[in-house]
């Protein structure tokens, strides 16, 4: 990739289906039950997570493709948009670094 190819830092892009995407390094996802909460464990920072983002990023493992986790995730919520929920929801994550 050439740099004039390079997308520009903090635009978001749209994933490619085959890209498979896990946890930035130093990033946990767990569970918080005295809160009863799903949280992003970061350094420095905690992030609550809400409604399907937990679902899209514990499938994030490195290993699915993001076409995979819509699959997955078609399946587990047959009429959604997920398709387009989820390739939006990882855009940001990415952008945010919270995904690579």
């Amino acid at each position: 990739m050439t740099a004039a190819e390079a997308p520009t830092p903090g635009a978001e892009t749209v994933p490619q289906a085959d890209w498979r995407p896990r946890l930035g390094s130093g990033i946990i996802l767990r569970h918080d039950a005295v809160r009863r909460a799903d949280l992003l464990v970061m350094p420095e920072r905690i992030v609550l997570l809400e409604g399907g983002a937990v679902a899209v990023l514990r499938l994030c493992d490195g290993v699915r493709t993001v076409a995979e986790i819509v699959e997955r995730l078609s399946a587990d919520f047959p009429g959604a948009p997920v398709a387009d929920d989820v390739t939006e929801f990882l855009s940001r994550v990415r952008t945010e670094g919270w995904v690579r």
